[in-house]
This record gives structure tokens, C-alpha cells and sequence, in this order.
């Protein structure tokens, strides 16, 4: 889920990485009071502070093991999600198969009653990009389906997302926006080095993009760091800016591009959530939460711990456990 799920406040200042909307001129996602807003929490044995900005939640190995729980449950729910989508099913049935999973398993839907969403997962379909409310909405052949999942254990939190395409397969440039989405953000998470910096994983999910073609790449949300509360800080964008704060061992990341086959710009609907691009383009959206261990990425939501993918790029893998 990007930074961060709250309705629109217009007219607003940007969060507290406006720095990053500053450097380039870009419009940002407005944030409201409880919504990742400057989060001050420190908890574990280890925490990072910058004077002047937000602190860094850094998580001891024994609460990574508990943000792997809620990955798992994320990740398993979205396979659960995954099988259950096809053509004439509604977003709010997948909504409830969701909700099922996600309790099932011992956990708390992360999304439910945040900031007045009112349900567990978010369902954008074609040209919607993310926030999607699900309700009556029928699913058809063809369709682009992105389903954003979160779920807590003891307190700790798990986000990610998957794009489908409904039945048989959808139209070969939506398939590959897809592809080209899901890829970005395996090459963002493997960009990610102790000692390097956010801006990294940015420009290497914006460079991914740009590669594969002619894109928009969603500018006003972002991928955000997670643990404790689902949105804290950094902020992740997906296109290049300032370095960032420095990647250390146990700060935990969502990275998430959202990408589209028109314009990179958006506008909010009359719900004052659901997010569609502004030219009725279609928009893909993949995300992951990882961390960094000493030995490398390991992503939480993935149930193979990223290994696959982190591997086939060359990049160290480092999980606690699995």
C-alpha cells in the first residue's frame, strides 16, 4: 500500500519527505495526521535519527521474525487471491475470501477501519491505479485487476500487491505493463546495498521502467518504510530524486511502482480513495515489503523469501529464517 492510504486533503502540504517533491518540482500524496506523518516511534534495541527529519524504525532480528509472519500471511493470501479471481466475481467476494484468509491465519487485516477504508484489501481494476474500494464491480474476461493486501501480527505489519489479468488473458500490452511493473520492483529491492541509499532502489526501479518502453510512472504515490504502523518513513518513490536516507540493516521497506500505459498523472474519484489515471490509461502495480539483514535483501511477503528473484539478479540473500 503506498504512503499512504488516507483520503485526499487538498490543499495540504506534502509529507515529511517533501524534499523529494521539491528537488524536481512534483505534485506529492497529501498526508493526513496518523498517516505516516513524521512517525517518531522507536522500538527494539536499535533505532536511526537524523536531526531535522523523520527517525527511522530499525527492527531487531526477533521482530523481523514477526513482520515475516505477517508477510507470509500477506503472501499466502494473495496466492489465495490469485486462484480465486475470474470472470462474473465481484471485488467484494474477493474482498471476503480476503478477509477470511488474512483472520484465518491468526492475523488483523491491516487495511480495515484505517483512516475509514472500508475493507481489507484494495481491488483497482484497468484504469484504476490503486485505493480501489471493492464492492459491486463485476470482474470481466480480460480485466486488470490489482489487489493490495496488509495484515498485522502482535502488532507488526506486512504489505503487498499483484496485478492479474481476469480469465484467459487480457489484451499483450496490458500483459506486458504488467511484466514490465512486477519487474521494476524486483530490480528496485535488489538495488538495495547496506550503506547505499533509498535513491538507489528509485532509480533503479524508474531505469527498469524506462528500458522496457514508453510508460508513465505514477509520481504522486510512493513506497514507505513499515513495521509498527504501515506507513512510516522513508518514503520510496519510483522515479529518481535526492539519495535519501542510507539502507542499514533492519529498516524495512514496501517498494511498490505503480506503472501506467498513458500519463503518469492522476486524480482521486468522488469516494475520496479510489486513484485512476487522468487519460483512462490502464496501470499496473506490484509490491513487496523487504528488509535488509547482514547478509543481504530478504523480502517478508515473498514465500520464498525473494530468493528466486533477488538470485537471477545477482543480488545477496540474506533471510533469518525460512
Amino acid at each position: 500500500m503506498d504512503a499512504s492510504l488516507v483520503p485526499v486533503v487538498r490543499g495540504q502540504g506534502a509529507g515529511p519527505s517533501a524534499d523529494w517533491a521539491s528537488s524536481k518540482d512534483r505534485q506529492r500524496r497529501t498526508r493526513a495526521a496518523g498517516a505516516g506523518l513524521a512517525p517518531r516511534i522507536r522500538t527494539g534495541r536499535h533505532a536511526l535519527a537524523v536531526l531535522g527529519r523523520p527517525r527511522l524504525e530499525i527492527k531487531t532480528p526477533e521482530q523481523l521474525l514477526l513482520m515475516r509472519r505477517a508477510g507470509l500471511v500477506v503472501g499466502r493470501t494473495l496466492e489465495v487471491l490469485r486462484a480465486t479471481v475470474r470472470p462474473g466475481i465481484s471485488t467484494a467476494e474477493l474482498d471476503a475470501v480476503a478477509e477470511d484468509s488474512i483472520r484465518g491465519a491468526g492475523a488483523v487485516p491491516s487495511f480495515q477501519g484505517y483512516q475509514g477504508f472500508p475493507a481489507s484489501i484494495c481491488a483497482s481494476v484497468n484504469d484504476e491505479v490503486v485505493h480501489g474500494i471493492p464492492g459491486s464491480r463485476v470482474l470481466a474476461e480480460g480485466d486488470l485487476v490489482s489487489i493490495d493486501c496488509g495484515a498485522i501480527v502482535e502488532g507488526w505489519h506486512g504489505d503487498a500487491a499483484i496485478t492479474l489479468a481476469v480469465g484467459a488473458g487480457t489484451t499483450p500490452e496490458a500483459a506486458q505493463l504488467d511484466r514490465v511493473t512486477e519487474r521494476a520492483m524486483w530490480d528496485g529491492i535488489a538495488a538495495a546495498r547496506t550503506g547505499g541509499r533509498v535513491g538507489d532502489i528509485s532509480r533503479a526501479v524508474e531505469g527498469s521502467v524506462q528500458g522496457a518502453g514508453h510508460y508513465g510512472i505514477v509520481e504522486d504515490y510512493t513506497g514507505h518504510g513499515i513495521g509498527t504502523a504501515m506507513h512510516l518513513a522513508p518514503d520510496v518513490p519510483n522515479y529518481s530524486g535526492p539519495r535519501g536516507p542510507r539502507l542499514v540493516p533492519g529498516l524495512a521497506l514496501a517498494v511498490e511502482p505503480m506503472v501506467t500505459l498513458g500519463t503518469h498523472r492522476t486524480r482521486v474519484l468522488d469516494d475520496d480513495w479510489t486513484v485512476v489515471t487522468q487519460d483512462g490509461a490502464w496501470a499496473a502495480h506490484h509490491e513487496h515489503t523487504f528488509v535488509l539483514t547482514e547478509h543481504g535483501a530478504w523480502v517478508l511477503t515473498a514465500l520464498d523469501g525473494g530468493e528466486a528473484q533477488l538470485t537471477a539478479r545477482g543480488a545477496p540473500f540474506g533471510p533469518l529464517a525460512d
